[in-house]
């Protein structure tokens, strides 16, 4: 059997390192656009930030690692073109400029995603960078080095983190989003004001409802970032609008979201039975609303790579599913969600109720306890529950992969209720917070 994998960032590594191992007599054969693989993108801000302070930790795996394991590894290797119908590829070596065809029994797509870049005039000057891949991570640490204004447009997860990182490295820093809050697709209303004090607490300009509209600059570095609003000196832009899957290779050829998402079955086979998916280049099922979404996580990506793997010479491993369950930490501040919110709930058009909940995180005899926010959302009719968001400066954010697990198998409120959860005073309260979240809506 003659597999080919085409991108091995986190989907690519675990399905190769997994198809090493369970399907020895294979030939496996890489081929990688850049000179690593397994970078951890989520890593960047706190790299930036000088919290990593060894970038080669950032990789969990090496093409050095994978050739051990017998894996034809083509670093600096573009795939050009896929023929999914004669199961051949073509491919050209970044180095020497020689194209060549290969061909496969099966192939693996797990090119990932690439940053948005959005047409907006003057794009191209210098010092506007995108935040992704390592080369990138160490572009903007040298870049920030001398800048004293930074602007980050985008108020995402990547986005937040890089302002916080900014703003403790000393610069001044302004976040910009067309959106009227921040993280606006992972937490409410509630939560987002919590974080805004904060960053405005600490001097950060916030420029929300506001959408970029052109950029200018001086001797081609770029020095103002112009808003419908306003306009805002800069010497350093970081673009973080969001990703997109790269799949134009099999546009046309299997099926996929508007977006250019590949959509998989359970067993992660695309429309082609040959050619499988796994990462932030495909839809996933999303288990709150049971439809394909594009949920670009390196949680789900290294799920899918593993299932791959186990799929590859027949259908054994079934893919769960996703809740899109993410975490992060600013400042002091420790916050998870998963499932919907109450603005997706709206827009599925899903009828629910809210149940939410301040508590201290242990009991008040204790010489330091924490407020905890939680917010737990479920349907009205099935009373399933459909998503939760937690914030605290304690670290309760495990309290949301537990819920996770609920929406995951169909769990109802009610019963959140009465799941048995320990007690001990270091922890928590005799009534588990999820516990207590259950009992409000009897």
């Amino acid at each position: 059997m003659k597999i080919v994998v085409v991108g091995c960032t986190h989907a690519g590594t675990a399905a190769v390192k997994n198809m090493a191992e369970l399907y020895p007599e294979a030939t496996i054969t890489v081929y990688e656009k850049n000179d690593n693989v397994s970078f951890l993108s989520c890593g960047i801000a706190l790299y930036v930030g000088g919290v990593a302070k060894d970038p080669n930790q950032l990789f969990y795996s090496s093409p050095e690692e994978l050739l051990e394991l017998g894996i034809q590894m083509n670093m600096k290797h573009e795939v050009l073109d896929i023929d999914s119908e004669h199961k051949f590829i073509t491919v050209k070596d970044l180095v020497t400029g020689e194209v060549r065809k290969d061909t496969f029994d099966k192939l693996v797509m797990a090119t990932g995603s690439w940053p948005i870049i959005p047409p907006i005039k003057g794009i191209k000057l210098d010092n506007i960078l995108l935040s992704k891949n390592f080369k990138q991570a160490n572009a903007i640490i040298e870049k920030a080095k001398d800048a004293r204004n930074i602007t980050v447009i985008g108020a995402g997860y990547i986005g937040v983190e890089l302002v916080e990182a900014f703003e403790q490295f000393g610069k001044n820093v302004t976040l910009i989003d067309g959106g009227d809050r921040i993280l606006n697709k992972y937490l409410d209303k509630d939560f987002t004001d919590i974080l805004e004090e904060e960053f405005k607490r600490r001097n950060i300009s916030l420029a929300l409802n506001q959408t970029v509209t052109q950029f200018t600059g001086d001797d081609g570095k770029v020095n103002k970032v112009i808003t419908a609003e306003g306009e805002f000196e800069t010497d350093l832009v970081i673009l973080c609008v969001g990703f997109r899957p790269n799949t134009g290779l099999l546009k046309g050829q299997v099926d996929m979201l508007a977006n250019g998402a590949i959509i998989v079955n359970e067993f992660m086979q695309t429309s082609h039975p040959d050619i499988f998916a796994a990462g932030d280049s495909c839809a996933v099922t999303y288990n709150p609303t049971g439809e394909h979404r594009y949920i670009p996580l390196a949680t789900n990506a290294v799920r899918m790579g593993t299932i791959v793997a186990h799929n590859i010479e027949e259908q054994k491993v079934k893919y769960q599913g996703t809740q899109g369950t993410s975490g992060l930490h600013i400042y002091e501040y420790n916050m998870a969600s998963t499932g919907l919110t109450e603005v997706t709930a709206k827009q599925a058009g899903i009828p629910y109720k809210v149940i939410d909940l301040e508590e201290n995180n242990r009991p008040e005899f204790m010489p330091t306890y924490e407020p905890v926010k939680i917010k737990v959302l479920y349907e009205i009719d099935s009373r399933r529950i459909l998503g939760a968001q937690i914030i605290s400066k304690a670290d309760m954010t495990q309290m949301i992969n537990t819920i996770s697990v609920c929406i995951q198998n169909n769990m109802t409120i009610d019963e959140l209720g009465f799941v048995d959860f320990f007690f001990q005073p270091h922890f928590n309260k005799p009534w588990n917070l999820l516990n207590q979240a259950g009992l409000l809506a009897l």
